[in-house]
């Protein structure tokens, strides 16, 4: 009997056309094939890149069978009027333990004891499924799109459409949670909207956006603009960088650096706090045939030898800074980070962008080059109690770490 349920249940939550509510219905799949692109593309339009079907089929390469997608076309009657998206990850108990030992280690109750245990017990099981509306490979709102005025209307057809994944997954009885990724509060992360829906929120890494003053038209404008300390300070940077040779990587450069940009990339993503996935080693020559007049790489030289590289997207207005890699054993003697921080300023300026996009991590750096910080908040909802228990230290796992912002600009800018 249970198995006739499941099934009926896996059928129905892929039965397109289901009932939202008044005129609005959506449809939902597990594999892009399956996917009617007209309707996606006139869902998403040109309004974010990162929600598009070529971008997306992209990261669709990296599913595994713990890291899965879902994907959802909202339709007004007939015509498709918005998108959402969903990363699904089950972790194990060892990654999941890995994650969050320390917050665990501070933990006094029994409960956390009994806990811990387990985990060390269970390393190869299933501990816990998260269910992501939105994308853990770049920061910002990149979680869905809806063609819809009425912030209300918004709100209740994000809800359904999250209520119904969720359902789908059989997330009751299991520890899980549903978690909704990154707003900027402005926007739609209004904490009153998402308070009475039982969903918890927490603050994330921010993301550094460099807002291009007026008027700069070189790197070196740029820098005039800092006070006497950070203009020595970039000086320097650009004197350590100088035995670097500069290369824009045409796309058979991309496939034929394949393993060296894979392998700078690994070096920078073993460094990271939050290791949720990484980027299969085809990710760089993928984007770069799909995305090509949107995507590039820039790479640097050491006597013939790739030890650095800075990919990016041009969106109408900014340079979306993207996955980075370097040589750490060089990286302090060539300035290897600082000068990718100042590439990205000069493309910008370059190609008339009016800000950059940095991203998270390594906040404090990336103000000493005048990136501000823009708060990011995240919403998450336990389903049930020992899901509660195990999200609070995977929530101040993910709490930001404290850094000290710093204005290289002069006194008044």
């Amino acid at each position: 009997m249970f198995a006739i349920c499941d099934k009926i249940i896996q059928k129905n939550k892929l039965k397109p056309h289901r009932k939202l509510f008044g005129k609005y219905t959506f449809s939902c799949f597990d594999d892009m094939a399956l996917i009617p692109r007209e309707d996606w593309d006139a869902a998403v339009k040109d309004h974010n890149t990162f929600l598009s079907f070529s971008y997306l089929s992209i990261i669709h390469q990296q599913r595994t069978e713990n890291f899965r997608f879902r994907y959802v076309i909202v339709y007004d009657h007939e015509k498709p009027i918005g998108v959402v998206y969903f990363q699904i990850n089950d972790f194990s108990a060892s990654l999941f333990g890995e994650l969050i030992a320390h917050q665990i280690s501070e933990l006094q109750s029994k409960r956390a004891s009994v806990f811990k245990k387990y985990i060390q017990h269970s390393e190869n099981e299933t501990i816990m499924r998260l269910v992501t509306c939105g994308n853990n490979f770049i920061s910002g709102e990149h979680g869905f799109y809806l063609d819809i005025n009425s912030r209300k209307i918004k709100f209740q057809l994000l809800e359904g459409v999250i209520n119904a994944v969720a359902r789908g997954e059989k997330l009751r009885g299991k520890i899980s949670a549903i978690l909704i990724k990154d707003f900027y509060e402005q926007a739609f992360g209004d904490k009153d909207c998402w308070y009475c829906t039982k969903f918890l929120h927490f603050n994330v890494e921010p993301n550094m956006i460099i807002d291009l003053p007026e008027g700069v038209s070189s790197l070196t404008d740029y820098i005039n603009c800092f006070s006497k300390k950070y203009r020595n300070r970039a000086k320097n940077i650009l004197k350590a960088s100088a035995a670097l040779t500069k290369k824009r990587l045409t796309g058979e450069e991309i496939i034929a650096y394949n393993d060296t940009l894979y392998e700078l990339y690994m070096q920078v993503f073993r460094q990271a706090k939050f290791k949720l996935a990484h980027l299969s080693k085809g990710y760089f020559s993928d984007v770069a045939k799909a995305e090509a007049s949107l995507f590039y790489i820039d790479a640097w030289f050491l006597d013939g030898t790739m030890v650095s590289f800075a990919s990016g997207f041009y969106l109408p207005t900014e340079i979306e800074a993207h996955y980075i890699g370097f040589d750490y054993a060089i990286n302090k003697d060539y300035e290897l980070y600082q000068t990718i921080l100042y590439s990205y300023i000069e493309e910008a300026i370059a190609t008339r962008k009016t800000s950059i996009n940095l991203g998270r991590t390594a906040s404090e750096i990336k103000t000493t080059v005048g990136a501000k910080a823009h708060e990011l908040i995240c919403y998450i909802k336990p389903q049930n109690t020992v899901s509660k228990l195990i999200l609070k230290p995977f929530m101040q796992f993910l709490q930001p770490t404290e850094w000290t912002p710093r204005n290289p600009f002069k006194e008044g800018e």
